[in-house]
């Protein structure tokens, strides 16, 4: 399914369509039998979740972000949706007092969270931290300065923008058409809900916690709003019996100490939970205290 394909099928009670995007499964679930709409629905939705990837992805090299990265402190021009989501770059780095850095990704040029055992020397890691540091960053409606050397990477946030993106776009169309069709978006589990099932029960969602639990899959019931989850089970190494977490500490360049392996938080939208969710990671040992201190539903594994 890496091919930009999409497949629709008939499930027990809904239409799935299913599509691989941002290096991850996506998957959208309509409360409806009506396969045309849902194909017409499908089009679009694969369509926006491409465009979004073709844009800011910082692997591909004609796009907005390969501009930006590559500019050498040159002004390069941007559009009104890239300066919103600078600014949801900066309100992230606000909130997590600079732990949320997204001028943070060239750590990955000597941090490879492939479950093996190579620990980076620390001169490398010393070296790269010159080349972070969002308060560097320039940016107005218009246009972005970027320091030579820095990088942009909205790895972080972007997942969940899309789905965010393609739920609204999917309530503004059925609502044009007078449709009522409650549905799920589901990007790698990056999650919204539309609203309650036609039945008046909720969504059921399943967060992969193979290696971190007696069971591989919590079951959770979601109804409306953003769900995120953020941890280690895929991404991590392990060196001396000592686990290292992806999430990075900008400000030292070294994983986060004593983070939650898994952390799961409900918000009104799938970006506002990825955030929160990403925040409490960078809180290590506080991650339940943050997270309950500004009142959101979580689900923490040590």
């Amino acid at each position: 399914m890496n091919k930009r394909t999409l497949n629709i099928e008939h499930r027990l009670d809904c239409i799935a369509v299913s599509f691989f995007s941002m290096a991850s499964p996506c998957e959208v679930l309509f409360d409806s039998k009506d396969e045309k709409l849902v194909s017409q629905l499908a089009s679009w939705l694969t369509q926006e979740t491409w465009r979004i990837e073709d844009k800011y992805s910082r692997y591909q090299t004609n796009n907005v972000m390969h501009q930006i990265n590559t500019s050498n402190g040159n002004a390069v021009a941007i559009d009104l949706e890239t300066a919103r989501l600078l600014m949801f770059a900066d309100a992230c780095y606000q909130a997590s007092e600079g732990l949320f850095d997204v001028t943070s990704g060239v750590l990955r040029k000597v941090w490879k969270f492939d479950g093996g055992t190579h620990i980076p020397p620390s001169e490398k890691v010393s070296e790269l931290l010159h080349f972070i540091g969002w308060p560097e960053v320039k940016f107005t409606q218009d246009q972005i300065v970027l320091p030579a050397g820095m990088e942009l990477d909205f790895g972080g946030i972007g997942k969940e923008y899309a789905v965010d993106c393609v739920a609204q776009g999917l309530i503004q169309r059925l609502t044009a058409q007078h449709q009522l069709v409650p549905f799920l978006v589901n990007f790698g589990g990056d999650i919204f809900a539309s609203s309650p099932r036609l039945n008046g029960k909720a969504w059921v969602v399943a967060i992969d916690l193979k290696g971190l639990s007696n069971t591989e899959q919590k079951i959770l019931s979601i109804e409306k709003g953003g769900l995120a989850t953020s941890g280690d089970a895929n991404r991590f190494l392990l060196k001396n019996g000592k686990r290292y977490t992806h999430i990075l500490n900008p400000k030292t360049g070294w994983p986060i100490e004593n983070a939650p392996r898994s952390i799961t938080v409900a918000a009104a939208t799938c970006i506002q939970a990825g955030m929160m969710c990403t925040i409490a990671m960078t809180c290590g040992n506080k991650a339940r205290a943050f997270l309950t201190e500004n009142a959101l539903t979580h689900w923490i594994y040590k």
